[in-house]
């Protein structure tokens, strides 16, 4: 029988500490403070905080941020995740407008907006989320979105609203093994992530998809790779594989630390099952480097398809 993580006994347990390359610089430098300027400025939450995300410091030195909408209270309470769970907020309906304009002020080319879970509203956000995509896209042209949304319990007319909004890649994370998911997001479901990566490319098939697993909660490699033969079957583009990190004694507890040339392994796995692009190392989040993935996987696609890459780089 498959046992839920039980917060008390997490708590009582020491943080396991970090290998070596498990260890991340100090933020430094004047985009930083910028970045965390413009950011609290804006009033728009980015999940590069909310969430503890490792990558924090790189990824705001170098002038980028992934916002995440609908306020800082989710819905849901998965147990690897340090977002708090409460009652949320009423939507702010000027905040598509100051996120355009922060996306703007950063001069972003990539932009990455993710969200709590929404259970609580008629629509679970997605109107306020496909606003938001239309905001960018008036603000700054140019730059290319990725929308992250919670699962929307994979209601098909919601995820055609986020479509018709015509982000650029659409991603979804199926987070951990299908065994697994009972205990690490009790509120979502396995199949019902894949349903939506379908549904994806049922409304808009020209539309990239992406998703992402974390490893480290106690799966083995023949579930890992069973995670990746589902997510290609049902047509997802590019995939993510990253290092679940701990983010306070409360959560789940790491069961072991990958090393690189595990990733590496996992990377090649991944490539032989044709995914256009596949990110796979410690550090890898959905949102890492997103802006190169996207990049990497549009220049794939073309090539597939035997046209020219044209475009600039997003570096």
């Amino acid at each position: 029988m498959l046992e839920l993580p039980i917060i008390a006994q997490n708590a009582a347990k020491p943080m396991r500490r970090l290998p070596p390359w498990l260890k991340r610089p100090l933020p430094v430098g004047k985009t930083f403070a910028d970045t965390r300027r413009i950011v609290a400025d804006s009033g728009v939450a980015t999940v590069c905080e909310e969430a503890r995300c490792p990558n924090l410091s790189e990824c705001w030195s170098a002038g980028t941020a992934t916002f995440m909408i609908l306020g800082d209270k989710c819905t849901r309470r998965c147990h690897y995740c340090a977002v708090e769970t409460a009652k949320p907020d009423p939507p702010e309906v000027d905040e598509p407008l100051r996120l355009g304009r922060a996306a703007a002020q950063m001069d972003l080319s990539h932009v990455v907006i993710t969200s709590v879970a929404r259970d609580d509203l008629p629509d679970e956000g997605a109107g306020h989320f496909a606003e938001c995509v239309r905001q960018i896209r008036h603000a700054c042209s140019s730059t290319t979105v990725e929308v992250l949304p919670a699962d929307l319990h994979a209601r098909p007319e919601l995820v055609a609203t986020l479509c018709d909004a015509e982000p650029d890649i659409y991603n979804h994370n199926i987070e951990t093994v299908e065994r697994l998911t009972p205990a690490i997001r009790p509120q979502g479901k396995y199949h019902r992530s894949l349903e939506v990566l379908r549904l994806v490319k049922e409304v808009s098939p020209d539309m990239l998809t992406k998703s992402g697993i974390m490893v480290g909660l106690g799966e083995s490699q023949e579930e890992v790779i069973g995670t990746f033969e589902d997510l290609a079957e049902v047509g997802c583009d590019v995939l993510t594989v990253g290092q679940y990190l701990q983010p306070t004694p409360q959560h789940v507890p790491i069961d072991r630390f990958y090393h690189p040339d595990e990733f590496d392994k996992l990377a090649k796995v991944a490539e032989a099952l044709g995914f256009l692009s596949v990110a796979s190392g410690p550090f890898v989040r959905s949102s890492y480097n997103a802006g190169k993935v996207f990049e990497r996987t549009r220049a794939a696609r073309l090539t597939a398809a035997g046209k020219p890459d044209t475009s600039s780089s997003t570096d």
